[in-house]
């Protein structure tokens, strides 16, 4: 099997360096906080899940059955602690007998019983969600790209880079930033997969194996996540598959199942903590705007703002922005944005901000191509320029919330 040569040339740099600038900015407001009760719980819950499944009896963690709460987000958080206490025990094994640490072979006790070997706590915690926001970033800049161009790919990367929102959900532990990068390759893989059944059918299979693989981490970090991306998938395919689409259903049956069984070894294929998928109440919501007017009147996200409503009346004046690449992220955008779940507490309208952007960043790349070109390029520049300067300015508040 040939894989494509990678291709790393001007725009992949840039592309680079403006992620590496987001990974900045995460890291000086990681370098200013301060651990908190919500860390050590996920670390606490994370490193049960890895090392002890079930530490109280009847439950799957001392955090209990994670009624209605994703285990991805946990599994993230305690991952790295519990690599740095194998590599600790590793290390130990090699002393002599006499001068090793833990004579017992292993770290017995709470799941703290070692906080004075393991270092970087902080840094462990939080960077592993700095690095999915980037992946997602990464991910958003190359369909983006693909679709509408270099200018629309940067400037919906750029928008990304300097979100405030973005990086305050990026610096700490939680399933909100794992459900948006879930979300977000769940459908732009599904439409992958239709674009592949036009060709032969040994394509098919990688792009299905990544569909069924993002449809269970959605699962993982937000059940409701992952349902939205599978209707929305389910619609894109059909539209997209034209003479294919009789294989879909059968597409989105063996990913369904396969996306399950990704979801019970979250689980540790324990099946009494895997029925609380079913019952714990996460995927109940209802409607409103509050949550989206709240983003939108946000001084802090003028911009952006500014950029989506733009693009939202070149949309509708001009022909030239109306067809499928940026009606998709559009209509999910539109759909995600009046969500609000009533079981728990959970942030839709931050699954929406990546279509949003790639809304904008291809409506701003046909415009671009237009006659009124320097016009829209000095605007982008400048609604760029100010977002940045605004980022960067909140990072403090960000550090250390009221």
């Amino acid at each position: 099997m040939k894989f494509p040569a990678i291709k790393f040339g001007l725009p992949q740099r840039l592309a680079a360096l403006l992620l590496v600038v987001f990974l900045g900015q995460c890291l000086w407001v990681i370098a200013h906080q301060e651990l908190s009760t919500e860390d050590y719980r996920y670390a606490r819950c994370g490193r049960e899940m890895w090392e002890r499944p079930s530490p109280l009896a009847g439950y799957f963690t001392s955090c209990g059955n994670l009624n209605g709460d994703g285990t991805f987000a946990y599994r993230v958080a305690g991952l790295p602690l519990t690599a740095q206490r194998l590599v600790l025990l590793g290390i130990d094994k090699l002393r002599k007998p006499e001068n090793r640490m833990y004579t017992s072979g292993s770290l017995n006790g709470t799941t703290w019983e070692a906080r004075h070997e393991i270092t970087s706590v902080k840094y462990l915690m939080h960077l592993p969600f700095v690095f999915f926001a980037m992946w997602l970033g990464a991910g958003l800049w190359w369909v983006s790209r693909r679709l509408f161009g270099n200018e629309g790919g940067f400037f919906a990367l750029g928008l990304y880079c300097f979100c405030p929102e973005v990086v305050r959900y990026a610096v700490v532990p939680n399933n909100e930033v794992l459900a948006m990068w879930g979300l977000y390759g769940l459908v732009y893989t599904a439409i992958g997969v239709a674009h592949a059944m036009q060709g032969p059918r040994r394509k098919w299979r990688p792009r299905i194996l990544l569909l069924t693989l993002a449809l269970g981490l959605t699962a993982a970090a937000h059940l409701l996540a992952a349902m939205i991306g599978f209707l929305a998938g389910a619609i894109f395919m059909m539209y997209l598959a034209e003479r294919r689409r009789s294989y879909v259903m059968q597409v989105l049956i063996y990913s369904a199942l396969g996306a399950l069984l990704v979801l019970l070894a979250s689980y540790a294929f324990r099946l009494q903590a895997f029925s609380y998928v079913f019952t714990g109440g996460s995927a109940r919501f209802w409607f409103s705007l509050e949550a989206a007017r709240g983003l939108f009147s946000d001084p802090l996200n003028a911009s952006i703002t500014a950029a989506l409503g733009i693009a939202a009346v070149l949309y509708v004046v001009a022909r030239r922005c109306r067809y499928f690449g940026n009606t998709a992220p559009l209509l999910m955008a539109l759909a995600l944005l009046p969500i609000v779940t009533t079981q728990t507490v959970t942030a839709p309208w931050l699954w929406a901000l990546p279509f949003l952007l790639t809304f904008a960043g291809g409506v701003f790349a046909d415009v671009l191509e237009s006659r009124h070109r320097k016009l829209f390029l000095a605007l982008a520049g400048l609604i760029l320029v100010t977002q940045a300067v605004l980022c960067i300015a909140v990072l403090p508040a960000i550090a250390h919330p009221l």
